[in-house]
């Protein structure tokens, strides 16, 4: 395993701004995106990253594209690293949601582990998702850095597999909070159990 692995949030998209779930939908960063893209560029020069891996995603390829610009890496394409998938609720308003389906708007906020959007992934699913993507990646890079570019709410899935961080509300984006984490993954990861890892998260 690599000595630390940085996780950067892609950028936001016109969905964010107006309050909508984006989910797995594909579009690419706002002009609001850019810019935050370009703080997490200027946070990260100097980095000592070895590698950069991104999900396919157009916020998180744009995203990795302008970072990697500053660090000197070319980004590397992730499949499997996509964003949770939301099913139907993707394109919807919170509010709307909320207003609309009440009874599972509840059931999501209160424990969003018992229950999927409709037509959506279950969020343990995901997380075995990710997590077995990360190993593999992370198994390339025995020492040094490796930074990886992934959408929101999937920075706080990785930083929760990682290092065992809580989820918090997974539709809230505060555009206050810094875009990355450097995470030194020898030690939180080896000493989290896959069996703790499988536990409920913290929310």
């Amino acid at each position: 395993m690599p000595d630390s692995l940085i996780v950067i949030r892609a950028g936001a998209t016109d969905f964010e701004l107006q309050g909508r779930i984006r989910g797995a939908v594909d579009i690419p960063l706002c002009s609001a995106g850019v810019a935050e893209a370009e703080h997490a560029a200027k946070l990260l020069a100097g980095s000592p990253a070895i590698a950069l891996y991104t999900s396919e995603e157009l916020c998180a390829a744009e995203t990795s594209r302008i970072v990697g610009g500053v660090m000197g890496l070319k980004p590397k394409v992730v499949s499997r690293l996509h964003n949770l998938d939301q099913g139907l609720w993707q394109g919807m308003l919170v509010e709307e949601i909320r207003r609309k389906q009440p009874r599972l708007y509840r059931q999501w906020q209160d424990n969003p582990w018992a229950i999927a959007p409709p037509d959506g992934e279950l969020l343990e699913e995901a997380c075995e998702r990710v997590e077995e993507t990360l190993e593999k990646l992370l198994r390339r890079h025995p020492h040094g850095c490796v930074a990886v570019v992934v959408p929101g709410p999937l920075d706080r899935i990785v930083r929760w597999i990682v290092a065992g961080e809580s989820m918090g509300d997974l539709w809230a984006r505060d555009p206050q909070c810094e875009p990355l984490v450097e995470i030194p993954v020898a030690s939180q990861w080896a000493r989290r159990s896959r069996v703790d890892r499988r536990q409920p998260a913290p929310l």
